[in-house]
């Protein structure tokens, strides 16, 4: 008798969510391993990765409660922040972080809340910046990683 291969069953998106063929889960709103949770965020703020030694919620994404989970907003900001969850648990050596620091490759970046807004210090100049701002080498590498793989 032959063997013959079965159909596909990796990831496929159908209205904006990321669904599997054997996934019976009853949250749809999740990328396989790893629970999308809508919370409120602080403004401006549209989605955090949660990494594997988050203190409530390891391995998890929050998505801003104000989001449409459907929109591409959503979609890009669950992407950009798979990029940072998957940097930090495959090497936390790449990018881990606490609620007093960051670390990414090597160096440690002082985090603190300032005036309500979590900062981080830049080590290179001494100024603070806030935790999303572009100019981060981490959300460079998320953001490249992300264009890359959306070509």
């Amino acid at each position: 008798m032959g063997f013959k291969l079965g159909t596909s069953r990796q990831p496929y998106a159908d209205g904006g969510q990321i669904k599997h063929k054997l996934d019976f889960k009853k949250d749809q709103s999740s990328v396989p391993g790893n629970p999308v949770k809508r919370v409120p965020l602080a403004e401006g703020i549209v989605a955090e990765a949660n990494g594997p030694n988050h203190h409530t919620d390891p391995n998890t994404i929050y998505l801003n409660e104000l989001v449409d989970p459907n929109s591409k907003i959503a979609r890009q900001a669950i992407s950009h922040e798979m990029i940072h969850l998957t940097a930090m648990k495959i090497s936390p050596n790449k990018l881990s972080y606490t609620d007093n620091s960051i670390t990414y490759e090597g160096s440690v970046y002082p985090r603190q809340d300032i005036n309500g807004k979590d900062m981080i210090m830049d080590i290179e100049t001494g100024k603070w910046k806030t935790a999303g701002d572009h100019t981060w080498p981490w959300e460079r590498d998320a953001n490249m990683l992300r264009n890359i793989k959306n070509k």
